[in-house]
């Protein structure tokens, strides 16, 4: 059994689970634009927040997400989970938000369904750190792992902001409907957005199912699987100069 196969058999895509049709869907459709970013900026305190934000490097950034208090999302947390991975990175994965696991240890996915995103990274030959960045929408844990409001996500938009300007990725998954919403501005249905190639800021941005979501829809793993080599493909494709 090759290394692929027993990954994929711990996904739960076993006996190899394979695409029909076109094997990695060969021709990437059509880049869909996005619609613009949320108005997260809407007072003159918030355009001055921003901007400040917007001028941070790695440490100032850290620093200023560990110590935020501009949303109710503070008044519970353990502590702010920032992101991991590296700052350079090819390829930035972006989940919804911290859960209680991540809240006790500062890094994003360490639970289940940090075990699973594991998985699958390495499903397509990556490994967090590696050429990888992981980070979330909110950068505090919403209280009983609920959805993020509005106004939270509106808070920490600025500080995704700022970490996608520092990472350059060269790809963008949105793992879930909040990180779909928040980076494309819009409103998501998963199953629709999948197999599409959405633009943010001009970095490339494909949406797939957050890996929680996986845990509770098991049959949905395979539609996962299947984003993850479009996800691959549109990389390689990249990397060609197509």
């Amino acid at each position: 059994m090759s290394r692929r196969e027993s990954i994929l058999r711990e996904m739960g895509l076993a006996p190899l689970w394979r695409q029909r049709g076109r094997a990695v869907r060969e021709e990437m459709s059509e880049m869909a634009p996005a619609a613009p970013s949320p108005d997260h900026a809407a007072t003159p305190a918030q355009d001055a927040r921003a901007q400040r934000i917007a001028g941070m490097g790695w440490d100032d950034l850290a620093a200023a997400v560990a110590s935020c208090r501009d949303c109710r999302l503070c008044e519970q947390r353990k502590q702010a989970v920032l992101g991991v991975g590296d700052p350079e990175a090819d390829w930035l994965f972006v989940g919804e938000g911290p859960g209680a696991e991540e809240d006790e240890r500062g890094e994003p996915f360490v639970g289940q369904a940090g075990k699973l995103l594991d998985a699958m990274l390495a499903a397509i030959d990556l490994k967090r750190g590696r050429k990888v960045y992981i980070g979330n929408v909110v950068k505090c844990r919403p209280p009983g792992n609920r959805t993020p409001q509005a106004e939270e996500t509106s808070a920490c938009f600025p500080y995704l902001q700022r970490q996608i300007e520092l990472i350059r990725p060269k790809l963008i998954v949105a793992l879930g409907k909040p990180a779909a919403e928040t980076l494309l501005g819009t409103e998501v249905k998963v199953g629709a957005a999948r197999g599409r190639l959405f633009d943010y800021r001009g970095i490339p941005l494909i949406v797939t199912y957050h890996p929680a979501y996986l845990l509770r829809n098991l049959t949905d793993k395979a539609k996962s699987w299947e984003d993850l080599c479009y996800a691959r493909k549109t990389m390689a494709n990249q990397a060609d100069g197509n």
